[in-house]
């Protein structure tokens, strides 16, 4: 099944930061399932793993499985991720990231705190897009919540360990602190499997925990446009890639971050 961007999505991406698009990709579900579920026993080095006093589920995330995982390989160079990403960002070109698999066991309890990616990530740039695809069917109250709006502001929101809420980086004096959540509206929606929400990598968003009694799991892909470089951070970056050897504002690697259209 392949289905069209709508101009009016192009738009809401374009101004809100922010968009769902309906069954885009329903016909992968059972692919990417498949994979999640060999993902699950078979977490990388990467993997981290989030436990909240008083509750009994775990949250685990992981990154940068793509190349290891047949079935998000698949899915990177055969669905319509690239086509998609190149209508949102309007850029001729596509280049993949990272992927990034979140799970949350029922009563997890840990929530995904306000914050944006783009901190966080080797680059710099406007033309990104992150795919955020349940896995199952989900609640409003469990879903992504996007900050419309927030993509645009001028400067970079400070980045923080989830763990603890220190500083990410020694020298943060570069960022701002978060903005006053109330002076935005907030994106939410449920969503049923081959649903997407799609975001700007500086759009500000969150999840809250999973207080329910099911398991969630949500697989994100991230893709860069035609102006994103890379950027080194005063420190590590999360997902890091050791050894990339590259310059500020140079194109990243092509072996390591593959060009899907151009």
């Amino acid at each position: 099944m392949s289905l069209l961007i709508k101009q009016s999505d192009v738009q809401s991406f374009r101004e809100d930061g922010v968009v769902i698009l309906r069954g885009f990709f329903k016909d992968w579900i059972d692919v990417l399932a498949n994979g999640a579920d060999f993902h699950l026993k078979n977490p990388s080095d990467r993997s981290l793993v989030h436990q909240k006093e008083k509750h009994q589920g775990q949250f685990l995330e992981d990154f940068c499985n793509w190349k290891r995982i047949p079935e998000y390989t698949d899915f990177v160079f055969n669905s319509s991720l690239a086509t998609i990403a190149s209508n949102l960002m309007e850029s001729r070109s596509v280049q993949f990231f990272h992927d990034h698999f979140f799970y949350k066991e029922a009563n997890s309890g840990v929530p995904t705190p306000w914050h944006q990616d783009m901190p966080y990530y080797c680059v710099s740039g406007h033309q990104t897009v992150s795919f955020w695809l349940p896995l199952e069917s989900r609640h409003k109250n469990v879903s992504l919540r996007s900050l419309a709006g927030s993509h645009l502001l001028d400067r970079e929101i400070r980045p923080t360990s989830w763990a603890n809420n220190e500083s990410f980086y020694d020298d943060s004096g570069v960022f701002m602190d978060m903005p006053d959540i109330e002076a935005y509206e907030i994106r939410e929606w449920e969503t049923e499997p081959g649903d997407v929400i799609a975001f700007n990598f500086k759009t500000i968003h969150a999840a809250n925990a999973n207080l329910e009694k099911k398991m969630s799991r949500t697989l994100s892909f991230r893709l860069l446009g035609d102006d994103v470089v890379y950027n080194e951070r005063p420190g590590r970056t999360s997902p890091s890639f050791p050894g990339i050897s590259q310059k500020n504002g140079e194109r990243l690697r092509e072996d390591w971050f593959p060009t899907l259209c151009r």
